[in-house]
């Protein structure tokens, strides 16, 4: 049978399964932290979130490389992080510290975070075919994403595995520290300040090697001793939140003025 006369072969693409898996998987993972926390496993619980991140941070990049992207994907992308980085680290900072808080008020405290996470990325979806976002085109994301914020109102839990029993060993002081931790990622998962995402980093050429020897070390620290690395992931992140502000508003003001002088020159400016 010649070419043109063969059928079409009906079926989804496993090139659009794949990525779609490794998001339910991100799913799961984040969810048995859930499991580890209500039984007393607290690190496997704070691993499983972590290891949900890390799951995240790879299926779009493999959906782009197999060609395997859809909208089915984003969505399930999208529930899948409300689930690994609201839900279950709602849960496990609830059972580990903000149940000591008196009255009712640890528990509407936990609900920050995964009210937060919901608002945020019900926002992501609303503004997916949006033309004009001004973030997203330079580069920035629009306030600190999903999986960095668990990771941030985690970093308690970072602490006290890494400086036990010295730190956070007290229950109500346990308490007062993860519940300012959970408002302020609350309010910066919301926010619209612009983060760094991976279009606004750069590195100089010269700076590669030296880069990829350090992700090495890096990768071989935080399997051996994984809570002062993830501290100190956290301290890193927060230290530049303020940096990106200043970045953006310099390249803003870049973009602003490319913008007056081509059209003091009479061209059309790029969209």
């Amino acid at each position: 049978m010649s070419g043109p006369d063969l059928p079409r072969r009906r079926g989804i693409p496993l090139r659009a399964v794949v990525p779609n898996a490794v998001t339910v998987l991100a799913l799961c993972v984040g969810l048995t932290g859930v499991r580890f926390a209500i039984g007393g496993e607290w690190e496997k619980a704070v691993g499983a979130v972590v290891l949900a991140a890390v799951l995240d941070g790879i299926d779009g990049r493999i959906a782009r490389l197999l060609k395997g992207t859809s909208r089915f994907g984003a969505e399930l992308d999208s529930l899948s992080d409300v689930t690994a980085f609201g839900v279950a680290p709602t849960l496990i900072m609830y059972l580990w510290a903000l149940q000591h808080l008196p009255g009712r008020f640890g528990w509407v405290i936990a609900l920050a975070q995964a009210i937060a996470c919901a608002l945020r990325l019900a926002r992501f979806n609303a503004q997916i075919d949006a033309v004009d976002q001004p973030h997203k085109r330079l580069g920035y994301m629009t306030g600190i994403p999903a999986p960095a914020g668990a990771g941030l109102a985690l970093t308690p839990l970072y602490l006290h595995f890494w400086l036990a029993p010295a730190f956070l060993d007290d229950p109500a002081t346990r308490a007062s520290v993860v519940a300012v931790t959970t408002l302020i990622v609350a309010f910066l998962m919301v926010s619209n300040l612009p983060t760094f995402g991976f279009g606004a980093l750069r590195l100089r050429a010269a700076w590669r090697l030296p880069a990829l020897a350090a992700v090495g070390l890096f990768a071989g620290a935080l399997f051996t001793d994984p809570w002062p690395m993830l501290t100190l992931v956290s301290a890193v992140y927060a230290v530049l939140l303020p940096f990106a502000v200043r970045s953006y508003a310099r390249v803003k003001a870049r973009e602003g003025a490319t913008r007056t002088t081509a059209r003091d020159d009479g061209i059309q400016p790029p969209p």
